[in-house]
C-alpha cells in the first residue's frame, strides 16, 4: 500500500508540474499573442485613419479601399488649421507611446521590423511638428497650387463613386486654398513669411494655371481630361448617358464657380502679404532654421549621418567624380574636343517605347522580375499650362492594389530627346520609380504585408534609388552605342554621367551652405563662378531653387550615396556570395525605410 501511495503521490506531483508548465506556457503564449494583437490594432487604426482622413491620398494609394477595411468615408481634402495641427501632433504622440509599449521580441521578424520603422518615422514627424511655420506648402517649385491640378487630372475613374468623390473634392478646393492662405498669414505673423519674389511667383502661377478664357472655351486640361474619363466609364457601361451629362455639367460648374475663384482668392491674399523687405534666404537665416534643417534632413533623406559627415562624404565624392572626368578627357582627346564643343550624341532610339523596352531588357540579369499580370506604361506630355511649373518628368505612383496601368509625365520643354530622355525614363520608369513601386506593391500583396508600411515615406529611399538606376542607365546607353559602333559617343555618355553626378553633388553641398551655414547669394555665386557658372542669372536661378526647396537635392544625391555605402557593406558581409541581383532584392524587399534601419537589417541577413 505504501508503494502504491508513493507512486500515486509522484503521479500527482507530475501532473501538477505539467499543469503548472502548461499554465506558464499558456500565459507566455497569451502574452505574445497580446502584443501581436495590439500591434495589429495599432497599425490598422493608423492606416485606416490616415487613408479615411485624406481622400485624395487614399485614391492614389488604394484602388479598392474596402479590401483594406475602409468601407465608409466622407470625401475629404484636408486643409490647414492650427487646431488640426495640434490634434495631429497629439495623435502622433499617442501612437508612438502605443508602439513603444510593445515588446519587439514578442512579434514576428516582419512585425518587429515594421514596429522599428514606424517608431522612427513617427519620431521624425513629431520632431518636425516642433517647427509649425517652417514648411512651405506653396513653394513656387513644388507647391500644391501646381500639384493639385495634376492630381485631379489623373484621378482615376473606376466607377461612379470615384466620379462623385472627385466632384466632392473639387467642391472643397476653395476651403482648401483658403486654409493654405491662413497658414501663410500665420507664417507672416511668426516672422517666417516667404520672400516677396517667391510670393509673386506663386501669384503668377495662380493667374495662369486656371484661367477664365480656357474654362469658357472648354479647353482647360481639367475639362478635357474629365471628359475623357467620363467617356471611358460610359463606354464600359458603368454610367448612363444621363449620368455623363450630369457629371460633365457639374465639373464645368465647379471649375468655374469654385476652383477658379479659389485660385483668384489665393493670389489676391498673397498679394496683400507681399513684403518687399523680405528677400530670399535659406533656413539658416531664421531663428530655429538650423535645428529645423537637421530634422528635415533626416525626414526627407532617411539618413542619420551628422551634417559634418555628410559634407565630408559629398566632398570626397565630388573629388572622385572630378578626377574621373579628367581621366576620361585625357584618355580620349577626340571625345574631349567634341565635349568641349557641346557636340551632340547620336542616340539610336528616338521614342519612349523603344527606350523603355531596351531598359527592361538590359536590367533583367541584375534585378528581380515583377510578378503577376503585365504592366503597361503610358508616357504623356505635361499640359502646356504647367510646363513652366513642373519638373522635367515625374511618375504618378500607381495604387497598391492596381499596378497594371502606369503613367509617366514628360515635360518636353525641359527634357530633350535622345540620351536625356533615355536616362529620364530609367529614373521614372525602368528600373526606377515605376518598377520599384510595382515590384514593392505586388510583393506586399502576395505576402499579405501590413498596409501601415505604406505610410512610411523617405525621399532618400525612393529618389536615391531612382538616381542609382539612372546612373546605371548611362552604362546601358554606353553599351547600346558600342553595339551600334558609336564608341566615341559611348565615351561621351560616360563623361556626361560623371558630370551629372558632379552637378548633383555640388548642388547638395550648396544646399547645406545655404540652409545650414546661411550662405548668401553672393557667396554661392562665387562658388559657382569657380566651376564655370559665371552668368549671374544662372547663378540666381540655382540659388533661388535651392533656397526654396531645402533638402531636395540631398534627397536625391545623399540617398544615392547611402545606397552605394549600403552596397559596399553588403559586399563586405556577403563576400564571395555577393551579387548585384541579391543586393537589389535586399533593398527592394526591406523598404520603404530609413538607411539606419536598412543597415541594421543588413547585419542580420545571412550571406
Amino acid at each position: 500500500m505504501k508503494k502504491r501511495s508513493s507512486l500515486a503521490k509522484r503521479q500527482i506531483l507530475l501532473i501538477a508540474a505539467l499543469i503548472l508548465a502548461f499554465g506558464a506556457m499558456t500565459l507566455l503564449l497569451f502574452t505574445y499573442h497580446k502584443d501581436e494583437k495590439r500591434f495589429t490594432n495599432i497599425t490598422s487604426r493608423l492606416f485606416i485613419g490616415e487613408m479615411a482622413g485624406n481622400t485624395l491620398n487614399m485614391h492614389y494609394s488604394l484602388a479598392h479601399p474596402e479590401d483594406f477595411g475602409i468601407y465608409d468615408y466622407d470625401p475629404c481634402l484636408p486643409g490647414y488649421s492650427a487646431e488640426g495641427s495640434l490634434q495631429g501632433k497629439l495623435a502622433t504622440e499617442n501612437t508612438l507611446a502605443a508602439l513603444r509599449s510593445i515588446r519587439p521580441g514578442r512579434l514576428n521578424d516582419s512585425d518587429a521590423y515594421l514596429d522599428r520603422l514606424l517608431i522612427r518615422y513617427l519620431e521624425n514627424s513629431l520632431s518636425l511638428s516642433g517647427f509649425p511655420y517652417y514648411s512651405e506648402p506653396l513653394s513656387p517649385a513644388s507647391g500644391m497650387q501646381t500639384q493639385l491640378p495634376i492630381l485631379l487630372a489623373e484621378y482615376t475613374f473606376r466607377d461612379r463613386r470615384d466620379v462623385e468623390d472627385y466632384l466632392a473634392l473639387l467642391d472643397q478646393t476653395d476651403e482648401y486654398f483658403a486654409s493654405l492662405l491662413t497658414y501663410e498669414q500665420e507664417k507672416a505673423e511668426a516672422g517666417l513669411l516667404m520672400s516677396a519674389a517667391g510670393l509673386k511667383s506663386v501669384r503668377e502661377q495662380c493667374d495662369t494655371i486656371v484661367t477664365k478664357q480656357a474654362l469658357n472655351g472648354g479647353t482647360h486640361f481639367l475639362q478635357t481630361t474629365f471628359d475623357e474619363r467620363i467617356q471611358a466609364l460610359l463606354k464600359n457601361g458603368e454610367i448612363t448617358e444621363a449620368d455623363a451629362r450630369k457629371y460633365l455639367a457639374a465639373n464645368d460648374r465647379l471649375l468655374k464657380t469654385v476652383l477658379l475663384p479659389a485660385y483668384t482668392a489665393l493670389g489676391d491674399g498673397l498679394l496683400v502679404l507681399e513684403d518687399e523687405s523680405i528677400s530670399l534666404s535659406g533656413l539658416g537665416a531664421y531663428p530655429q532654421g538650423k535645428e529645423y534643417y537637421e530634422a528635415l534632413l533626416i525626414s526627407e533623406t532617411g539618413s542619420y549621418r551628422p551634417i559634418d559627415e555628410i559634407q565630408e562624404l559629398l566632398t570626397a565624392r565630388f573629388s572622385a567624380e572630378y578626377e574621373e572626368i579628367r581621366r576620361l578627357l585625357d584618355e580620349h582627346p577626340s571625345a574631349a574636343l567634341r565635349y568641349g564643343k557641346n557636340d551632340g550624341i547620336s542616340f539610336p532610339y528616338s521614342n519612349a517605347a523603344q527606350m523603355l523596352a531596351d531598359l527592361q531588357e538590359r536590367m533583367k540579369e541584375s534585378f528581380p522580375a515583377v510578378s503577376g499580370e503585365a504592366v503597361s506604361v503610358t508616357v504623356k506630355p505635361v499640359s502646356d499650362s504647367l510646363n513652366d511649373y513642373t519638373a522635367p518628368a515625374f511618375y504618378l505612383t500607381a495604387p497598391l492594389d492596381d499596378t497594371a496601368n502606369n503613367v509617366i509625365y514628360i515635360n518636353t520643354e525641359k527634357t530633350p530627346a535622345g540620351l536625356e530622355l533615355y536616362t529620364t525614363l530609367a529614373h521614372e520608369g525602368y528600373p526606377g520609380h515605376l518598377y520599384q513601386n510595382v515590384y514593392h506593391s505586388r510583393r506586399c500583396l502576395a505576402e499579405n504585408s501590413r498596409a501601415a508600411g505604406e505610410l512610411i515615406w523617405y525621399g532618400g529611399y525612393l529618389e536615391g534609388w531612382a538616381v542609382y538606376v539612372e546612373f546605371l542607365s548611362y552604362d546601358y546607353a554606353s553599351a547600346l552605342l558600342k553595339e551600334n559602333l558609336l564608341d566615341e559617343d559611348a565615351v561621351l555618355v560616360q563623361i556626361e554621367k560623371h558630370n551629372r553626378s558632379l552637378q548633383l553633388c555640388l548642388y547638395s553641398l550648396l544646399d547645406i551652405m545655404i540652409h545650414y551655414e546661411n550662405a548668401s547669394f553672393h557667396k554661392i555665386a562665387r562658388v559657382l563662378e569657380n566651376f564655370g557658372i559665371e552668368d549671374s542669372s544662372s547663378a540666381a536661378a540655382i540659388y533661388s531653387y535651392i533656397a526654396q526647396e531645402p533638402c531636395n537635392y540631398l534627397k536625391y544625391y545623399l540617398g544615392y550615396l547611402e545606397i552605394l555605402s549600403l552596397k559596399e557593406e553588403a559586399k563586405a558581409a556577403w563576400a564571395d556570395t555577393y551579387t548585384d541581383y541579391d543586393f537589389h532584392c535586399f533593398y527592394l524587399d526591406n523598404g520603404p525605410a530609413d538607411f539606419l534601419s536598412l543597415q541594421e537589417q543588413l547585419k542580420h541577413r545571412k550571406p
